[in-house]
């Protein structure tokens, strides 16, 4: 599912939560009609009665698949912001054009930081819109390191890797770490 379609969903979920709620709230305080009326009509609670207990079971396994559908929709949510959208999708100058998982592109630009000697682990995440992605970059160094030619080469790197996907980051985020482990 796209990040749209999470938005969509996530936003229609809590216009119908809080619409009930409201409608709820209306009418516990008397402001609709019907505040006396019983909440199920009584063919439906004729039915609850007549399936005792199983109605409570099915009501009970039906809130177990709601949580879990929920649980799935938010790892979703959570797993796709580390991402720009997915995949990179650039328009060629005919009618073709070039996809390309972002988890490709932060690997590229992982590998390019690592070819530092001084590098010794390099972790690279994507976020924000694909024209103008954020590049957030967390660099783990030996201490022996001297930080200039580091520096010199990630500026490098981060100018290749915006002339190869054909943007400019609009916000750059470098983290360099020491890096004690022998």
């Amino acid at each position: 599912m796209s990040n749209a379609a999470h938005r969509l969903l996530w936003t229609v979920l809590a216009l119908l939560l809080v619409t009930l709620g409201g409608t709820a709230l209306a009418v516990s305080l008397g402001r609709l009609p019907g505040a006396s009326a019983p909440l199920l009509y009584p063919g439906l609670l004729n039915w609850w009665r007549a399936g005792t207990p199983w109605s409570a079971l099915a009501v009970a396994v039906g809130g177990v698949l709601l949580a879990l559908l929920g649980q799935r929709l938010l790892v979703g949510e959570l797993w796709a912001s580390d991402r720009v959208g997915g995949t990179l999708v650039q328009r060629g100058d005919g009618a073709g054009r070039t996809r390309v998982e972002s988890r490709v592109l932060t690997g590229a630009l992982e590998r390019d930081l690592l070819r530092e000697p001084g590098v010794r682990r390099a972790r690279v995440v994507l976020t924000g819109a694909v024209a103008r992605p954020d590049v957030w970059v967390e660099l783990h160094l030996d201490p022996r390191t001297d930080a200039a030619p580091v520096r010199e080469h990630l500026d490098a790197a981060v100018r290749r890797f915006a002339a190869t996907v054909g943007c400019r980051p609009a916000h750059l985020d470098v983290t360099a770490r020491l890096d004690d482990r022998s």
